[in-house]
């Protein structure tokens, strides 16, 4: 019986294999597109050469030869029936159009048109494009000899349009069964540099202009020629001349001209021309003489209220009624009376206006008729209560669980611009007990606050000095929040103050500095959890028990972010880098915190840093490769010798190492209690969090679209927690480990490190990203040294034991 089944079994999997790799869609004398290669010399570089593909082979998952999309494909192809979708499109038609004929009301007449065209829409895709598998998968990649040939043509004019003209573009096929693989032969030839580059510019001021500031020119001698290159620099000239007066130069007037008649055309002689307009014999250069802002541009006139005018700060303000103030708004416009035309300070006053979240929209216009040139600002305002509701479900530490939230907000308080926000979030999810693992409590948590935001800096600055720092986008926030936490072994509430600055440079970099953060926390244990938290401080030295002590935390904050190309786009590989400084309790240096001593509250001195930096490296449109590091070290110095429980560090979790259970990974290499039934729950009970003061922890991510909203991840995690202090382990016991650990970062803290991997899906809704990750153990620093490569005893399923190391699920 042994063979015959190992027969079937190879033949089910040749099946298979070429089910998934679409050739038995195929039709006779079909062949399939299976792989297309480039071939070129070593260090050119074949960057967007793939790109440049007229016929595209089926995606693969994960680089393994299944093509599901196809069979996706193919299995909505075998459900759709085109002309079912034309008839009703037909009938939705008719429907709309007997209803719009019927209506009088053109407020209904209007939503109906609106609904029609939507419905029609969606009619039209599927008409189009087929049903939601077959726009979800993908036709089979059938071999076309004609598409060899313009994709040929195509990488030829890639390669010529960046200086290599000399390129030659060759192919050739390789063919097995069914299946045909091409590979494109690239020799780009010697490149073309630039040897001379001259100027033909009419107009003497801009010639000037251009010699002046050669240096910020994208085009230097011996570059190699590149058309992208050019057209950038066309733009960036474009730009320079608008931003110095020149409101009606346009980029149709600058011309390059390339010679490559000497040297063998390896050779150019580059001509940077700018043309003077029809019929003049320069450029016209265009002052502002008068700035008009209108803030109300969209709200009808009354019988009762007529457009005023008034004239503050060289602007000109319109409006029915004066509800802004005018030394805030022209804080936000960067073009004055009398100077140059600039549309970098337009834009800029456009950007800086939207930020305020008073407007709806702002528009800005020239008008150069009669002689003048008077910049229009016109602004709608923004309803001035808003109110947003969100509810959901949430998963921190144990089984999801609902929440919902309100957003209460009004615009222009007091006339400045000023934004009063009250929010308010309820919510429970279902957490193990800590005093009783086998049960599963409902953990409820409410939180309230409210806060006024003013576009400035509450400072004692001077007029200048605030008309100045208006372009940073300037906000103060004072805030005033309670939350509250109930679960079965403790009630906690948090009482938070705090006074915060933000500002921007351009669109690079953001700052936050909170002067005061101010926290009083109370907490209430039951007996049996604080003699639990007794017990975890004497015998294994974990904190937790401070995280519970009425206290009195106050800190000030600094944190940048930097974010130069908007990370998280898809288009582009982007970075960000987050840093946070932290001084606690810095105040109680210079005074005599006794008011706060004799309510029996716990004072902290501590400084905290932390870093986080991410990248994502765009492979293709598909395909995208995300690197992570997060580290941080925190260090008190008060009399006890702990920071704020809030302020220390942990490992584990969803958006950490995804193989541990949030916030139950560390400290170094010291394990954990051992678990009371390890058939259920593997070696190691992970009841308890773990902090730390020092964190260091990285990730690397591959996320490839699979179809449609559904993205594929596999990834690897790397990190660990320490603390400055050893912890001394009680000696082993019923549930003690038998060996001991190092809690210390040292040199060798490269043996403390924990390694995870594992895959995941990402649900990319336009509303809403739900994570699916599952976590594996590849080395456990809690385990014995020799024992701590644990990959090869993952288990999915119980029973697991000692030897047997339980997979992590995590929603998000």
């Amino acid at each position: 019986m042994g063979k015959p089944i190992k027969l079937f079994t190879l033949l089910f999997l040749a099946w298979l294999v070429s089910g998934c790799l679409g050739t038995r869609y195929l039709q006779e004398n079909q062949k399939l597109l299976y792989r297309q290669t480039l071939e070129a010399p070593k260090g050119f570089s074949k960057e967007g050469l793939s790109d440049l593909y007229v016929k595209k082979v089926n995606r693969k998952l994960f680089g393994l030869p299944i093509n599901s999309l196809v069979w996706m494909h193919q299995e909505g192809k075998k459900r759709y029936t085109q002309q079912k979708f034309i008839d009703k499109k037909v009938k939705v038609e008719e429907k709309f159009d007997r209803k719009i004929a019927a209506t009088k009301n053109q407020k209904k007449s209007t939503s109906l048109q609106y609904r029609k065209q939507e419905k029609i829409a969606t009619l039209d895709g599927k008409i189009e494009n087929g049903n939601l598998f077959m726009q979800w998968g993908e036709p089979v990649a059938v071999f076309d000899s004609a598409s060899l040939d313009a994709t040929q043509e195509k990488m030829s004019d890639y390669l010529f349009n960046r200086g290599y003209f000399h390129n030659s573009i060759s192919y050739r096929t390789k063919e097995f069964k069914k299946r045909i693989g091409v590979v494109y032969e690239i020799k780009p030839g010697r490149p073309s540099l630039y040897d001379t580059i001259f100027f033909q510019i009419e107009d003497r001021k801009i010639d000037s202009i251009v010699q002046s500031t050669q240096s910020a020119s994208l085009i230097k001698l011996n570059d190699r020629y590149d058309q992208d290159k050019l057209n950038k620099e066309r733009e960036r000239l474009d730009l320079q001349m608008k931003d110095l007066g020149y409101f009606d130069f346009t980029r149709q007037y600058i011309e390059f001209s390339v010679d490559t008649a000497y040297g063998g055309g390896y050779q150019i002689a580059l001509q940077v021309g700018i043309k003077n307009p029809p019929r003049r014999d320069s450029h016209k250069i265009f002052h502002i003489d008068s700035i008009s802002f209108t803030t109300d541009a969209a709200v009808n006139s009354t019988d009762t209220l007529k457009r005023q005018s008034v004239e503050k700060y060289n602007i000109t303000f319109n409006y029915f009624k004066s509800e802004y103030s005018k030394k805030l708004l022209a804080q936000r416009v960067f073009i004055k009376q009398d100077s140059l035309y600039s549309r970098t300070n337009s834009f800029d006053t456009q950007r800086q206006l939207a930020n305020l979240d008073i407007f709806k929209f702002i528009n800005m216009n020239y008008d150069s008729s009669d002689g003048k040139f008077i910049a229009n600002v016109f602004c709608s305002p923004l309803n001035k209560y808003s109110w947003s509701n969100e509810a959901g479900l949430t998963m921190t530490q144990g089984y999801p669980g609902p929440y919902i939230s309100t957003n209460l907000k009004k615009r222009n308080v007091f006339g400045g611009m000023e934004i009063l926000e009250f929010g308010g979030r309820f919510g429970f999810e279902g957490v193990a007990s800590a005093t009783d693992p086998n049960n599963v409590y409902a953990s409820t948590e409410a939180s309230v606050n409210g806060s006024i935001t003013f576009p400035q800096f509450l400072l004692p600055l001077t007029e200048k000095a605030q008309f100045r720092f208006a372009q940073y986008n300037p906000r103060t926030r004072l805030l005033a929040g309670f939350t509250y936490t109930d679960r079965p072994e403790y009630t906690r509430s948090i009482s938070t103050v705090s006074d915060t600055y933000t500002w921007q440079n351009k669109k690079r970099a953001q700052y936050s500095f909170t002067l005061i953060n101010l926290n009083v926390i109370q907490s209430t244990l039951t007996s049996a959890f604080d003699s639990l938290l007794t017990d975890l401080q004497v015998n294994d030295g974990n904190n937790l028990k401070n995280s519970f002590n009425p206290s009195f935390v106050s800190s000030m904050i600094l944190g940048i972010t930097w974010n130069p190309v908007n990370y998280g786009n898809t288009e582009r590989s982007s970075h960000l880098l987050r840093m946070q400084v932290e001084s606690g309790g810095t105040l109680f240096n210079f005074a005599e915190p006794g008011y706060i001593v004799d309510r029996g509250l716990e004072l902290y001195q501590y400084v905290r840093l932390s870093l986080d930096g991410r990248r994502n490296q765009v492979i293709d449109k598909n395909t995208m490769l995300s690197y992570r590091f997060n580290g941080g070290v925190g260090y008190a110095y008060s009399e006890n010798e702990v920071l704020p429980y809030e302020k220390y560090f942990f490992a584990g979790g969803s958006n950490s190492i995804r193989a541990w259970l949030p916030r139950r990974l560390g400290l170094g290499s010291v394990p954990p209690n051992l678990s009371e039934d390890p058939t259920k729950d593997g070696l190691f009970d992970y009841s308890f969090e773990k902090p730390g003061d020092i964190l260091l922890e990285g990730s690397v991510e591959l996320r490839k679209k699979l179809f449609g909203f559904v993205n594929g991840a596999i990834f690897l995690d790397v990190g660990n927690v320490w603390s400055f202090t050893e912890i001394q382990t009680s000696e082993a016991g019923d549930n003690k480990a038998s060996w001991k650990g190092n809690s210390k970062l040292s040199k060798t803290f490269y043996r403390d490190l924990a390694v995870g991997t594992g895959f995941g899906l990402r649900f990319d809704f336009s509303f809403l990203l739900l994570r699916l990750d599952v976590g594996m153990k590849v080395v456990d620093p809690g385990r014995e040294s020799g024992d701590r490569f644990v990959l090869d005893k993952v288990r999915f399923f119980k029973p697991f034991g000692t030897e047997k190391e339980p997979v992590i699920l995590m929603w998000v």
